[in-house]
């Protein structure tokens, strides 16, 4: 019964000083959101929770190792980031860049093949940007992030003030 006990409080005493560490170590490493994470970031993120969970529900595992490489993963992943942003090709290989899917009102088919979405997928994410034609679209590429990004046609845009040929009127106060 004081093994469990001990086991269970050497859980809890990881949880209180890992979770900080990797708080602390994903600060470092830069705020994004999820879902703009490129594939590289996903990985990192992946190998950390692994290595994170591992360390927390196994007593066995040495603490400081872990500890250790968090802290490595974390400078290795600002450094690749450093190394994408000063040589642009490393960055391609590493963020695939991105692919346009609609040109001219037209589903290219093997580029979509190429990032491996479906029709559906284009045109829910289509949706989602409030174009429900596909004829509408001028350009749509999907970005390093897995996002769309859609020009609609110029006939398909909102008018603005500038198209109507109407000047702002300042008001005096």
């Amino acid at each position: 019964m004081s093994e469990l006990i001990h086991d269970n409080l050497i859980v809890i005493a990881r949880i209180i000083t890992i979770i900080p560490l990797m708080l602390v170590v994903t600060l470092y490493m830069g705020k994004r959101a999820i879902g703009e994470m490129p594939v590289f970031d996903f990985l990192i993120v992946v190998i950390l929770g692994a290595l994170v969970g591992a360390d927390i529900a196994d007593p066995e595992i040495a603490h400081l190792p872990t500890a250790v490489a968090i802290v490595a993963i974390g400078l290795f992943q600002k450094a690749i980031v450093k190394w994408k942003i000063s040589n642009r090709k490393i960055g391609k290989v590493l963020t695939l860049g991105p692919t346009i899917v609609i040109q001219d009102g037209t589903l290219l088919y093997e580029n979509m093949r190429k990032v491996q979405y479906s029709i559906d997928n284009i045109l829910f994410m289509l949706r989602q940007k409030d174009v429900f034609d596909v004829r509408d679209v001028e350009t749509a590429i999907v970005e390093p992030n897995g996002t769309l990004s859609v020009l609609k046609k110029p006939n398909k845009l909102p008018a603005t003030r500038e198209d109507l040929n109407l000047q702002q009127q300042t008001s005096l106060a």
